[in-house]
């Protein structure tokens, strides 16, 4: 296992290029071989548009796959001085052997549909689609007996991957952690305002209230000036009618 000190290890960059480039050409070899088995043309155009596909993927992978294997050759003599160990050592041999022959099993699948063309060498060649020799991988071939190079470079690629999802997952947490702060403190500022308003409505009320007392004082003020003044009218009446009455009394005593 490669301590934290390699992380930036530029051959660890090219490591993850590599098998991620690996990865996204298998699926394309299977779709290339399933419609190889199904056409009956040679010039199929879907079954070039595969093909195509396919070797542009491969050449991509060769290309990175270079660099790695002369940074194994760079190493190798005194991995010490790169502050790397034997066991490290072995495992990038491994690496370069297996995605080596990986590449060459497919490319081997592809020259067999152009065995009888003159294109990148024939059958047996080791010549990418691009045109750029691989470098052949069985330079660093390890016998069965050599075990130095600790777990397979596939479970190593996935524990920098999941090592990376972890960090991209507590990335997104210190994002949710700092959204819900914000929330937090919007919360608190909506409850401040709210508490201000129901003052300023608790003002209001009490305002209202002092009006409608003035209101009610007022009306009755005025129901009383208004039953002063209805008593007075009706005395005024009763005394005119009574003088009426009087004089009228006296104009039949006289008549």
């Amino acid at each position: 296992m490669m301590s934290s000190t390699t992380d930036e290890d530029p051959f660890l960059q090219v490591q993850r290029d590599v098998l991620s480039q690996l990865s996204s050409a298998r699926p394309l070899f299977t779709s290339y071989l399933r419609i190889r088995s199904l056409t009956t043309s040679a010039t199929s155009p879907e079954l070039a548009s595969a093909r195509a596909d396919l070797e542009s993927a491969l050449a991509a992978a060769a290309e990175d796959l270079a660099d790695l294997v002369e940074s194994v050759k760079a190493v190798e003599g005194d991995p010490a001085q790169y502050g790397l160990d034997a066991g490290e050592v072995t495992r990038r041999k491994r690496l370069v052997q297996e995605v080596g022959g990986e590449i060459e099993d497919m490319r081997e699948e592809l020259a067999k549909t152009v065995s009888q063309q003159a294109v990148g060498g024939g059958p047996g060649g080791r010549r990418g689609a691009g045109g750029s020799d691989l470098p052949d991988p069985s330079a660093f071939a390890i016998a069965d007996g050599d075990t130095d190079g600790g777990d397979d470079y596939t479970a190593e690629f996935e524990q920098q991957q999941q090592e990376v999802m972890m960090r991209e997952q507590d990335q997104h947490l210190d994002g949710v952690f700092q959204t819900v702060g914000n929330l937090r403190r919007q919360a608190d500022t909506i409850g401040r305002e709210l508490e201000e308003q129901v003052e300023m409505l608790e003002e209001v009320d009490n305002l209202a209230n002092r009006v409608g007392g003035r209101l009610q004082t007022g009306m009755e003020k005025l129901r009383y000036v208004v039953r002063r003044n209805e008593d007075r009218l009706s005395s005024c009446c009763i005394g005119v009618l009574i003088i009426v009455l009087i004089v009228l009394l006296v104009l039949l005593l006289l008549l």
